[in-house]
């Protein structure tokens, strides 16, 4: 059971640390200019970084408490937090329309920060 919690959640680490390190370390006038970014032109540019920091830690939280030992409860409630993260996301791609075209990743990796929370909380 463990492996298979594990699989998940390197996904959603590598997923959210990628995410996170893009949104910190790339300069807010170009990235807004990415693909799939446009939504950041609705929030400051604060706002962004930190949206990025809280991924960068969610993805440390999915990780680092487990593999440690260290107050393994950590686990699920990253796993929660980054689930209300993708639901906050998925209301703002859904105010701009964009929603169908985003929903089969955010869906995706919901379901993923769902199963992660629920599996761990079970196992805990």
């Amino acid at each position: 059971m463990d492996l298979v919690l594990w699989i998940p959640a390197a996904i959603l680490a590598a997923a959210f640390l990628m995410s996170g390190v893009t949104k910190t370390s790339t300069p807010y006038e170009k990235y807004v200019t990415k693909r799939g970014s446009g939504w950041a032109t609705e929030f400051s540019p604060g706002s962004v970084r930190a949206i990025g920091i809280v991924e960068i830690l969610g993805a440390i939280g999915l990780v680092l408490p487990q593999a440690t030992g260290l107050y393994p409860i950590l686990t699920p409630v990253a796993a929660i937090g980054l689930a209300l993260l993708l639901i906050l996301a998925m209301i703002v791609l859904r105010r701009r329309r964009e929603l169908d075209t985003y929903l089969p990743l955010t869906g995706t990796l919901l379901i993923l920060c769902a199963a992660v929370a629920v599996g761990r909380f079970l196992t805990a």
